[in-house]
């Protein structure tokens, strides 16, 4: 027994029963509801995209840290290097979860563990 998810024009998700099914179940209302995630086309961890932007930034004799300093405070793009790429990659993640990324860094490794003395 095959059956097709339909939507009808007030957004109610119905099971639409095959061809070889006749009668009153043709179309029931699910009861269940369904998971659709979206998936980004090219999922960058927030790490990655910092490590390639402060390479891209080294390689071209800027100091790394004053500039990705100066696109999170300003928002202004043109603070990262559009060498290798970086500057389209950094836009791809939300300036918020940089400093996240950083912070949890600096807690995990300064705070909480390795960095004690």
């Amino acid at each position: 027994m095959e059956n097709i998810l339909v939507l009808n024009n007030n957004g109610n998700a119905y099971q639409k029963a095959s061809k070889s099914e006749k009668g009153s179940e043709s179309m029931r209302k699910q009861n269940n509801t369904q998971y659709f995630k979206v998936q980004k086309d090219t999922e960058m961890m927030v790490h990655d995209v910092i490590h390639a932007v402060y390479s891209a930034l080294t390689e071209k004799g800027y100091n790394p840290v004053n500039q990705i300093v100066g696109y999170i405070m300003s928002g202004d793009p043109t603070y990262i290097t559009s060498h290798k790429g970086a500057r389209s990659l950094v836009m791809k993640v939300e300036r918020d979860e940089i400093i996240e990324e950083l912070l949890r860094f600096y807690i995990d490794n300064e705070i909480n563990g390795k960095g004690m003395k």
